[in-house]
């Protein structure tokens, strides 16, 4: 079971951490993603981390900007945004990846248990 905290308003240029919670078992989990969503658009992939190398994965508009991280000790991924932007808001959901296709960080293919994701919006 996973589930997300950390979502708010803020103004833009400000600054967010989401936290995403686990839960059971996830020691064959091989990586949590995290997912937006916008009003009347598709979800989209915003960035993944491999639990056991640490490697990361970004989408092209957080690359640089966004930084995902994995504390093994309570068993939480977090999502550190900086210089947010109108752009960024939407809900924000975080998943486990559940078949090899996860690495295209598509929120179609490869993921699975959902969180009930949290609110980032981004507004002056």
């Amino acid at each position: 079971q996973l589930v997300e905290s950390g979502g708010d308003l803020v103004q833009p240029g400000g600054f967010l951490r989401l936290s995403c919670a686990a839960s059971g078992d996830i020691e064959d989990v091989p990586a949590i993603g995290w997912f937006r969503q916008a009003p009347g658009k598709e979800r989209e992939g915003v960035a993944s981390i491999e639990l056991h190398s640490g490697a990361t994965r970004y989408a092209v508009p957080v690359t640089g900007r966004f930084v995902i991280s994995w504390d093994n000790a309570k068993n939480t991924v977090s999502l550190q945004m900086p210089a947010l932007k109108s752009e960024d808001s939407g809900v924000y959901s975080c998943a486990a990846a559940v078949s090899p296709t996860w690495r295209a960080l598509s929120p179609k293919m490869g993921w699975g248990s959902w969180g009930q994701g949290t609110q980032v919006t981004v507004s002056s």
